[in-house]
């Protein structure tokens, strides 16, 4: 059977879609065409209903990062609020995550998988 292999792009709608681009290059390193590095991929509609990100959001882009760490630092430094919820996103089974918004307020999740 014919099936996908991955993620080929996320495409949504910005006010100002240079600038965004710009933002995600330099806080996240996401170009606009970016080699990402091989490794888990969630594909996972949520019920109309979910509160894990904003209701009056249709979608939340998650990252694989390789230091989670290290980015919430540079990310602070840059101004960047960051949530973190330890007893709600970390996990020995699933990894540690964290959350930011875009500067079009766009959730934006970040992922270290577990080891």
């Amino acid at each position: 059977m014919a099936k996908a292999t991955g993620i080929g792009g996320v495409f949504f709608r910005s006010r100002d879609n240079q600038a965004l681009a710009e933002w995600y290059e330099t806080h996240l390193g996401v170009s606009g065409f970016w080699q990402q590095a091989a490794g888990p991929t969630v594909f996972a509609p949520f019920k109309l209903e979910t509160s894990y990100f904003p209701a009056e959001k249709q979608w939340m882009i998650n990252f694989r990062v390789d230091d989670l760490d290290a980015l919430i630092v540079q990310l602070q430094i840059a101004g960047i609020a960051v949530e973190t919820r330890p007893d709600e996103w970390d996990s020995p089974e699933t990894g540690r995550f964290a959350r930011i918004h875009d500067p079009e307020g766009n959730p934006v999740e970040l992922w270290q998988p577990a080891e």
